[in-house]
């Protein structure tokens, strides 16, 4: 029991949830207000305050925002996942903006029941934040991390590597939110920003670096070690 009330302790809600939240409470209220008044059958009421509570759970559920401390002191060369999720993509792929050479992709999904906050992969200095419209096709095709509408975030380690982190928005999320200043220092520990419902992060590494991660894991933001660079 103790432990389960310090876990408690370590959620909270994060506040790019708190409009959605608190307007759709008051929403929820009114009209559930209004069935019990006007309406004599209580059925209206009921089905209408189990349906909605559980979408209102749901929705509450998504902005979770855990407390996380990566647990390594030392971070040199460490790629940690930005997200919680599970990997989609681990391939070779042309990266043709920023860096116009072969690079390898490790692609996270997220998932409705996901934690959608976003940290930062590695230490260093934010390069360049750039956003990108586009469509919205479903997160995990290929096309997504292309086509859809995205936020770049290209981040040099104390090290010198330069490392892109792509925040894509899918046939859900509407909304890519991005904390990252081009030219602060960043951390692991920090997050980059919020993607509103369903959706996907790219990380984008040299060739050579040694990924520690395999299709289909699961993915724990600030917490799984994805790869080590060389």
């Amino acid at each position: 029991m103790i432990k389960k009330i310090k876990k408690l302790k370590k959620i909270r809600l994060h506040r790019e949830g708190t409009d959605t939240l608190v307007y759709g409470f008051i929403v929820i209220a009114a009209i559930a207000l209004l069935l019990w008044r006007f309406i004599d059958s209580k059925v209206p009421f009921w089905c209408f305050t189990a349906i909605m509570g559980t979408v209102y759970c749901i929705v509450i559920n998504f902005f979770r925002c855990p407390i996380r401390f990566f647990p390594e002191e030392d971070t040199t060369g460490l790629v940690v996942a930005p997200a919680d999720g599970r990997v989609v993509v681990i391939e070779e792929v042309d990266e043709d903006v920023y860096f116009h050479e072969r690079r390898i992709m490790v692609s996270i999904f997220m998932s409705l029941f996901n934690v959608h906050a976003n940290w930062f992969p590695v230490d260093g200095k934010v390069k360049t934040v750039t956003h990108h419209d586009g469509n919205f096709h479903k997160a995990w095709l290929p096309k997504a991390s292309e086509e859809n509408e995205h936020a770049d975030v290209v981040i040099t380690t104390p090290e010198g590597t330069d490392i892109l982190c792509r925040q894509i928005a899918g046939a859900v999320a509407r909304r890519i939110v991005t904390y990252a200043k081009q030219g602060e220092d960043c951390y692991i520990d920090e997050h980059l920003g919020f993607i509103k419902f369903g959706s996907r992060v790219d990380v984008y590494l040299p060739l050579g670096t040694e990924i520690c991660v395999k299709m289909g894991q699961l993915t724990t933001g600030n917490g799984t070690i994805i790869a080590k660079l060389k």
